[in-house]
């Protein structure tokens, strides 16, 4: 009777290691994560598949690092130099993610930290490369969209070995020193004033010579008809016009033959 008790403490003990080796062997991975399994005997095997999103059973004595595999943002503020040496402050977006196949290289390359360790300085190296190229000017206004496109394609060329996978990087804002952005802006309205006076100046001579072909059209339209006007074709539409007032209903007075021509004379409507 006395073993009993014994056995059964024995039965529980076991039963409660068990159930902490069984709670400790499940990891649930959250939706858009991965894990990367790590043995106590041989740390993470860079060959390894990584962990899907669920629950996955490890051996109790091991452990998994999660990890974030969906596209991510980082805000990106930076201080670079133009051309000319002037400091331009760059406000971009980096929109980036692990490449889950690789993800176990990537912890045993790079850590956890990977994006302090590679992709920001590769972002920052790629933005002074491309913007000490260009000047102010161009930077504040027509060559931002290239500008950008340069900083993401020489970013890519850094990390694309890194096992990071770069979507974008978005330039949301370019600050220049006050007095230069002020410079910048008095110029693009002179010019854009300038633009505005030419178009004024085209549209101005080119309604000047449409009137003037007008002007030419009507003038020898009236110089063929004064041609063509003889004394005989005068007359003869004399008479056809005095016939048809003479055939009108209203009352009138004719003087036949009293004309410089020879043509009637109207002396009277009513």
């Amino acid at each position: 009777m006395e073993k009993l008790p014994k056995v059964g403490a024995l039965a529980l003990f076991i039963i409660v290691i068990l159930l902490i080796l069984l709670f400790k062997s499940v990891v649930t991975i959250d939706s858009g994560h991965a894990g990367v399994l790590y043995q106590l005997g041989g740390g993470v095997d860079p060959k390894s598949e990584p962990l899907g999103e669920g629950i996955n059973f490890v051996a109790p004595w091991n452990s998994v690092i999660e990890y974030e595999v969906r596209q991510q943002e980082i805000p990106e503020k930076m201080s670079v130099l133009s051309s000319n040496g002037l400091d331009i402050k760059l406000d971009a977006s980096v929109l980036y993610q692990p490449e889950y196949e690789n993800l176990p290289r990537l912890h045993k390359e790079k850590g956890k930290d990977y994006l302090r360790r590679v992709l920001q300085p590769a972002i920052r190296s790629a933005a002074r490369s491309v913007v000490g190229r260009y000047t102010p000017e161009q930077l504040y206004s027509t060559k931002r969209d290239a500008i950008q496109q340069e900083i993401f394609e020489e970013t890519k060329k850094i990390v694309e070995d890194q096992y990071i996978q770069l979507n974008n990087i978005l330039i949301r804002d370019v600050t220049l020193p006050p007095t230069i952005k002020e410079a910048i802006e008095r110029k693009l309205k002179q010019e854009q004033e300038s633009l505005e006076y030419e178009f004024r100046l085209v549209t101005a001579q080119k309604e000047a010579e449409k009137q003037r072909i007008e002007a030419q059209g009507k003038a020898d339209a009236n110089r063929i008809l004064s041609a063509s006007l003889t004394d005989k074709i005068l007359q003869d539409k004399g008479i056809e016009a005095t016939i048809k007032l003479s055939e009108s209903p209203n009352s009138k007075v004719i003087v036949i033959g009293s004309g410089d021509s020879g043509m009637p004379i109207i002396l009277g409507n009513q």
